[in-house]
């Protein structure tokens, strides 16, 4: 089995149109300018002024004591569970769950923790799923420790989860004594897509974090955020991982350029999704979730072509989408423009219509 992706096959035409996912966004010129210009120390010591700032910044953001910058969302999901957990514990979540699905297994690999499921529709569990999934603690049992919901979440469809019902899950998980944590992904795009603050989506949650890397257009990072207890112990877990760093303010001033100049735009990838799954719902056989951000599911089985073939076929055309299942899956990020949509949307009306 191989356990590295396969390369791209070089007989195929350049790629002009991204659609695999928006952590395939390029930083813009702006934001390379402002890496170049950045002020840098020891982030080791505490000595980066530029990582500070966004630490200081997205703290602020969150609601939360402090914070700390981290190389990727994945680390700071791994880093709050060994924080919060002991082995043996239990952790609550849907099936769809990043922790579940795209970590690897290293929760369970270096924690030694387990994750229980709650299904529900969409990416979303109801409080009624989590209230019925709590057991009274009892030797026979793993210890219940913490409920993790992702925003938005993203096998879902880039659900967007409300505010009402992250008030119920932090409610219900502070009267069983559990731990809320925050997969904040893509929380961003929940924030322009739902007009609720950062600030009052985290309320009540004890650790949350936000990825840099996708939406916001940076090339790499993403910064956690809680008490100040907790993050002293996930800078002892970033230091284990070997996630921290020496000048990371290059790094950290394009999440701050992303803060100042690319949250705002990011309805503008909410609506190059309407856009393309408007047109791609008009190809007969097309099964389109309609966006509520920036991602398209959309189903072409019962057009007559298979999920792989389609996908192979726009990407000899240039266009490079993912496949999920039978569904596939088109992510709109700063570096896929409106012409660029239609294109698509056309490629897919002539590849469906021959098949």
């Amino acid at each position: 089995m191989r356990m590295t992706p396969a390369p791209r096959d070089p007989k195929l035409p350049p790629i002009r149109i991204n659609l695999m996912s928006d952590t395939q966004t390029r930083p813009t010129p702006a934001m390379r300018e402002a890496m170049m210009r950045a002020d840098v120390g020891d982030e080791q010591i505490g000595d980066d002024p530029s990582t500070n700032r966004l630490c200081e910044r997205v703290a602020s953001l969150l609601g939360k004591q402090a914070a700390v910058f981290m190389p990727s969302g994945t680390m700071c999901n791994i880093a709050a569970t060994l924080v919060h957990c002991r082995p043996g514990d239990e952790i609550l979540a849907h099936p769809s769950a990043h922790v579940l699905t795209r970590e690897g297994g290293a929760h369970a690999a270096l924690g030694g923790f387990q994750i229980t499921p709650l299904p529900g529709d969409d990416g979303i569990f109801s409080p009624d799923t989590l209230r019925a999934a709590i057991v009274p603690p009892n030797r026979y049992s793993a210890q219940q420790r913490v409920v993790t919901v992702e925003q938005t979440a993203n096998i879902g469809g880039g659900t967007v989860w409300k505010k009402s019902g992250l008030d119920e899950v932090v409610s219900i998980a502070k009267k069983n004594k559990l731990i809320t944590h925050m997969d904040g992904a893509r929380l961003m795009n929940a924030v322009v897509a739902s007009g609720v603050s950062a600030r009052d989506m985290s309320e009540g949650w004890d650790s949350g974090w936000i990825d840099f890397s996708k939406g916001l257009g940076a090339p790499i990072g993403a910064v956690i955020a809680g008490s100040e207890d907790f993050i002293d112990e996930v800078w002892r877990w970033k230091q284990r991982l070997g996630g921290a760093m020496r000048q990371s303010g290059i790094n950290a001033a394009a999440c701050l350029y992303a803060l100042d100049h690319h949250v705002n735009r990011l309805a503008d990838d909410h609506a190059n999704a309407r856009v393309l799954a408007r047109g791609l719902g008009q190809i007969p056989g097309l099964e389109v979730n309609q966006p509520q951000t920036n991602l398209v599911f959309f189903d072409p089985t019962k057009s007559g072509i298979e999920t792989k073939r389609l996908i192979a076929e726009l990407d000899a055309r240039g266009i490079l989408a993912g496949a999920l299942d039978h569904r596939i899956r088109a992510c709109t990020h700063l570096d896929v423009t409106v012409a660029m949509i239609e294109e698509t949307i056309t490629a897919v009306r002539e590849i469906v219509s021959r098949a």
